[in-house]
């Protein structure tokens, strides 16, 4: 019986310049490991900042998928990740970043360094929803509590086109106070406002004037609206 295969020593090097990073950033402890392929990114729909580094991520990806160029290592940590592609080592940190819808399948982040990285679920990828979610629970975690103690304050936040107070949300024409909030939701790839008329009880749809792709972490967003709506109807 075959045992597990021990790490080359270019493995074993490049997990130690991995360690070192996310110790720099002060990133925790590991949470887990993926590997993946990875392609350049055309700067189009990327703000025009530069080449970004698209990841395609799997677990179990096969080397038969067509757009193979590189092997490219992500890494999962308490307060952040690190991705390893072409022998180079990029940093993000939940509580800094900002993550940015780039398409159906697709989300470009925010690195320490101002670099954006983009990763994008792959073909055959089954445990893509997993470190995607821990993505999100961890930006979530680290930028919900800042954003709300800011709102506190009496400042006024800015999610893209967005702008959010302690008293109401407001995007372009729309503005509701929290107490009439029910929902924000994405349909049909546009952004929309649920709410409630405080007199007459109507609910009623507004579809926000708000490009999804410059719409930073949204899934931040959703959640003070969700705690801002549940709050402000108590």
């Amino acid at each position: 019986m075959t045992g597990p295969v021990p790490p080359t020593r270019a493995e074993e090097l490049l997990l130690a310049r991995i360690t070192a990073a996310a110790g720099r950033e002060h990133l925790g402890k590991r949470r887990g490991t993926y590997t993946g392929v990875v392609r350049p990114a055309s700067p189009k729909g990327l703000w025009d900042q530069g080449i970004g580094v698209l990841l395609t991520l799997a677990r179990h990806l096969g080397s038969s998928a067509a757009d193979v160029r590189d092997e490219a290592r992500l890494d999962l940590y308490e307060n952040g990740m690190t991705a390893a592609v072409k022998g180079l080592i990029h940093v993000v940190r939940y509580d800094t970043t900002s993550v940015f819808r780039t398409g159906a399948a697709s989300h470009a982040l925010t690195g320490v360094d101002g670099e954006r990285i983009v990763l994008r679920d792959g073909p055959g990828q089954d445990d893509a929803s997993q470190w995607w979610a821990e993505i999100e629970r961890g930006v979530t975690r680290a930028q919900l509590p800042r954003a709300l103690a800011a709102l506190g304050r009496g400042e006024r936040l800015a999610f893209g086109s967005i702008r959010l107070t302690r008293e109401e949300i407001g995007c372009g024409k729309v503005r509701a106070r929290w107490p009439q909030v029910r929902d924000l939701r994405i349909r049909q790839g546009a952004l929309v406002l649920d709410t409630v008329d405080a007199t007459s009880h109507d609910a009623t749809s507004h579809e926000l004037d708000a490009d999804l792709s410059r719409t930073p972490n949204l899934f931040v967003l959703r959640a003070l609206v969700e705690r801002l709506g549940r709050d402000g109807r108590r």
